[in-house]
């Protein structure tokens, strides 16, 4: 059984991870005990000890500030071998797709992390995600082991103190999308699964500010630069720079269907349609 413990990085929303991803693990059924808050500094965690209840949490953590130095910080805090689940502090719900326009809660989010655990053992790797973008008319009834874009919103990884699995500076901003391939260059494939997503608030397009475009820009010159076999960039109308994995097979492979994924039937109705390709 997997023995996982929840990471959230946070920093001054001590009234929005209450409402939000704290409720969710809660009403998931995920023990206070695993849950750690990683704060900026002492005073922000004198803020979050004031506004979060106690019952919702194990331990607030001083870490760095910055997500991505947090993020590299929440590895080196928890030894080799550890199971974490990375989570946002702002995730309303997790959703699994049933059918090309509908998403349903998942109400048993502690059998999820810990199926999603025996899913990475069997196909000896490190690193799970979920669907990045919240339309089921998008998604697929399936798990994937090849390269995708493992998004930092909710992911689960088997902890390891590799240097080789750090980002670079360079990728500030699209660190999620170098790290993904970091761990497929690694072990040969990431898990995803491409029927469950998450209920969260990402920031508008519009609301970009300068120093946003030019840091997307940049990440993304760099990472076509260092991975230009894996890496296509393109632009949105306002003009943010964005990228995209190209398709390539995963070293591993499996006749049986991950743990958390079921096969849709063929002849009888079922509640899960086909998706068109």
């Amino acid at each position: 059984m997997a023995n996982y413990v929840v990471a959230i990085p946070s920093y001054k929303r001590e009234e929005v991870i209450v409402k939000k991803s704290l409720k969710t693990l809660k009403d998931g059924g995920v023990p206070k005990s695993k849950i750690f808050i990683f704060v900026a500094n002492a005073e922000e965690r004198a803020n979050y000890e004031k506004a979060v209840p106690v019952e919702l949490y194990n331990k607030i953590i001083v870490g760095e500030k910055g997500i991505t130095n947090q993020r590299k910080f929440i590895v080196k805090h928890f030894p080799e071998n550890q199971y974490v689940i990375s989570i946002d502090d702002d995730v309303e719900q997790l959703e699994k797709m049933q059918g090309p326009e509908k998403l349903v809660k998942i109400k048993n989010v502690d059998k999820f992390f810990k199926d999603a655990y025996s899913d990475l053992k069997k196909h000896n790797l490190y690193i799970w995600g979920i669907y990045p973008v919240r339309n089921p008319f998008f998604m697929k009834p399936n798990t994937s082991i090849k390269l995708k874009f493992i998004i930092g919103v909710l992911r689960g990884f088997i902890n390891r103190h590799s240097k080789d699995l750090e980002p670079s500076v360079g990728s500030e901003g699209k660190e999620d999308y170098e790290q993904s391939i970091l761990y497929f260059k690694k072990d040969g494939g990431v898990v995803r699964y491409n029927n469950i997503t998450t209920k969260t608030k990402f920031n508008a397009d519009g609301g970009l500010g300068k120093d946003r475009l030019e840091m997307n820009k940049k990440a993304a010159e760099y990472l076509k630069k260092t991975y230009p076999d894996i890496i296509t960039v393109f632009h949105r109308k306002n003009g943010t720079a964005e990228v995209k994995l190209k398709n390539m097979s995963s070293s591993s492979s499996s006749s049986s269907p991950p743990a958390y994924t079921k096969k849709t039937t063929k002849g009888k109705s079922t509640k899960r349609k086909t998706m068109k390709k």
